[in-house]
């Protein structure tokens, strides 16, 4: 009996042999955070804080873990229940290194604008302009970007989208209060170029969720991506650029009895742009002959572009052309998030501009500086890569279609301003600063305008929409006087809205 149950045995032994067993479950990681004392000195007056840094396990609606979110936040020692702010860049796909050490961290980044910044050491000083003297700060990596990434079931490509991006962007904030004890905090959003885009969603989903924010900044914005795009039979893109094309003539000085100030000058570009130049591209092959000289002529005087370039390109174009074409003679081209910065034009016969001198310029600074001290002061583990862009990865690809535009059936006009109204109207209390740089040729002021002038907002509620304007470009605080303008429109705008 016994030497048959061990035959017994054997045989079950190796029948479980022929068959592939089943590995064991991977454990999904929780996170992995460094935290540092750090300090910032804001008027005098020395801030002590304590900064976190690294990635927090991120949750779906059912609490299944889908992403090591990476965020670095900055709290004031025994500040109690300040104001916050959750602060990122835009892309889609960037990480949120640009304002971290332009403006909100208690360290930035020195760059010699408008010109290029010189290799290494970079110079990395306190920041006398940070916000940290009145709210703590949040600094958010989308997925993809930063530390962030899926993990349990998520991949890269369910949080690459419009909608998946403000999902999972307001899943975190969620998270992060609770876990931190700061849902009755003042809460305030910040986001810069498609960062405004997505505060836009992101601002309504919060609502929706019953987190209503105090005010929401936008910097260097655009809602609706139909001004950025020049699309066959569309003649907004070109209005909407004709006023930037005019701003950026005027600092180069191509403007014949250049006017002393430039926003005088450009009141009179709006009004030109809206009175003349927006019929004319209406009446398309209607326009005579002798009607579209006289154009060309105008647009001439205001843009530094010659008449015959206007009416070889039929008094339409794009930005690309415009960067290549205005310092040509001089053998230059000009920025496009920052038209105060030029560079070398190889080809004079280009009809394009193929690289843009401002990123050019800045880059390697900020890059460089970031990393430095996200590895040295702020003490990430080193062996955590950190991806300044979502580019980088292996199959980014967008998803561009938005629930907020399918009431039109439609993906062609991603429009995230219909989003605001809507966040607007529901909570009329809520406030919206937006900070317009007249040299940016990658988000337009005019653009901006155009969209809020058409969201059908009510006197009141429109209100609430605050304009501010720079004479800079897309990143305006690399402009010391711009920076400074910067503080104290934000800080007014925090003081206001917090009490």
């Amino acid at each position: 009996m016994k030497r048959n149950l061990m035959v017994i045995a054997l045989v079950f032994t190796l029948a479980l042999d022929a068959f592939p067993q089943s590995e064991p479950a991977k454990q999904i990681p929780e996170g992995e955070i460094s935290t540092t004392p750090q300090s910032v000195k804001i008027n005098g007056t020395v801030i002590p804080l304590t900064a976190k840094a690294g990635t927090m396990q991120l949750r779906d609606e059912n609490d299944a873990p889908i992403a090591l979110f990476g965020f670095t936040s900055y709290t004031k020692d025994g500040g109690g229940n300040r104001p916050i702010i959750f602060s990122y860049n835009g892309g889609p796909g960037s990480s949120s290194y640009w304002l971290h050490m332009g403006i909100m961290g208690p360290k930035r980044i020195v760059v010699n604008d408008p010109q290029n910044t010189p290799a290494a050491p970079y110079k990395l000083v306190n920041n006398d302009y940070s916000f940290l003297d009145m709210a703590d700060l949040v600094m958010m990596d989308p997925v993809g970007t930063g530390l962030s990434i899926p993990v349990g079931k998520a991949k890269f490509e369910d949080f690459w989208g419009v909608d998946q991006d403000i999902r999972s962007i307001s899943l975190f904030i969620k998270q992060y209060l609770i876990e931190n004890g700061r849902m009755n905090s003042p809460k305030y959003l910040l986001g810069e170029s498609y960062g405004t885009f997505r505060n836009a969603g992101v601002m309504n989903r919060l609502l929706s969720d019953g987190i209503a924010l105090n005010g929401v900044v936008m910097v260097s914005a655009v809602f609706d991506l139909r001004t950025l795009l020049f699309p066959p039979n569309d003649d907004l893109p070109y209005i909407i650029h004709f006023p930037t094309y005019a701003a950026t003539a005027w600092y180069h000085n191509k403007i014949a009895n250049k006017p002393a100030s430039l926003e005088t000058f450009l009141v009179e570009v709006r009004a030109f742009t809206e009175r003349e130049y927006m019929p004319a591209l209406y009446k398309g092959d209607k326009l005579t002959a002798e009607e579209k000289n006289a154009l060309a002529s105008k647009l001439a005087g205001y843009s530094g572009l010659t008449a015959d370039y206007w009416k070889r390109a039929d008094l339409r174009v794009q930005a690309g052309e415009f960067f290549s074409e205005l310092l040509r003679g001089e053998g230059n081209t000009v920025g496009r998030l920052d038209s105060r910065f030029k560079g070398i034009n190889q080809d004079l016969l280009s009809q394009f501009s193929d690289y843009d001198p401002q990123s050019t310029a800045i880059s390697p600074a900020y890059t460089a500086g970031f990393l430095n001290y996200l590895y040295n002061d702020l003490k990430v583990n080193k062996k955590l890569t950190y991806m300044t862009s979502a580019g980088g990865r292996e199959g980014f690809k967008w998803d561009w279609k938005h629930q907020g535009n399918m009431r039109w059936n439609t993906s062609a006009a991603i429009n995230t301003g219909i989003d605001m109204a809507n966040a607007m109207t529901k909570d009329p209390n809520v406030k919206v600063l937006i900070l317009n740089g007249y040299y940016d040729i990658a988000t337009l002021f005019y653009g901006v305008e155009h969209t809020i002038d058409h969201l059908g907002l009510t006197k009141e509620i429109k209100s609430n929409i605050i304009m501010k304007y720079y004479e800079a470009g897309h990143m305006m605080y690399t402009h010391q006087p711009s920076l400074e303008k910067f503080r104290k429109d934000v800080a007014e705008f925090i003081q206001m809205t917090s009490k």
